[in-house]
C-alpha cells in the first residue's frame, strides 16, 4: 500500500463516518422552542460539530489502522479476493 492509498483510505472512512455522525443527537429549534428569526424551524440548536469530529477521527483511526496493517502485510492480496479469476 502506498502512502497515497493509505491517505485516501483514511479520508474515505473519515468522511463516511462524519456523514453518519452529523445527524445524530440533533435538536431542532422547533423542538427546543427557541426559533431564531430568519432561520427555518428545523435548523439545529447545537450541532456539536467539534465533538462529532473528534469521535469520528478516533473511530476512523481504530478502523483504519488494522486495515492498513492487513493490506500492507500481504495477508490478503488482490488474488485472494478475485472470485471470478479475472486478474
Amino acid at each position: 500500500m502506498t502512502i497515497t492509498g493509505a491517505i485516501v483510505l483514511f479520508a474515505v472512512i473519515w468522511f463516511m463516518g462524519l456523514l453518519v455522525a452529523l445527524p445524530l443527537q440533533l435538536t431542532s429549534q422547533e423542538e427546543a422552542g427557541e426559533i431564531v428569526p430568519g432561520t427555518p424551524p428545523s435548523a439545529p440548536t447545537n450541532p456539536q460539530i467539534g465533538r462529532k469530529i473528534k469521535w469520528v477521527t478516533l473511530v476512523t483511526i481504530a478502523l483504519w489502522l488494522p486495515l492498513v496493517l492487513v493490506i500492507a502485510s500481504g495477508w490478503i492480496t488482490i488474488e485472494d479476493i478475485d472470485f471470478w479469476g479475472r486478474l
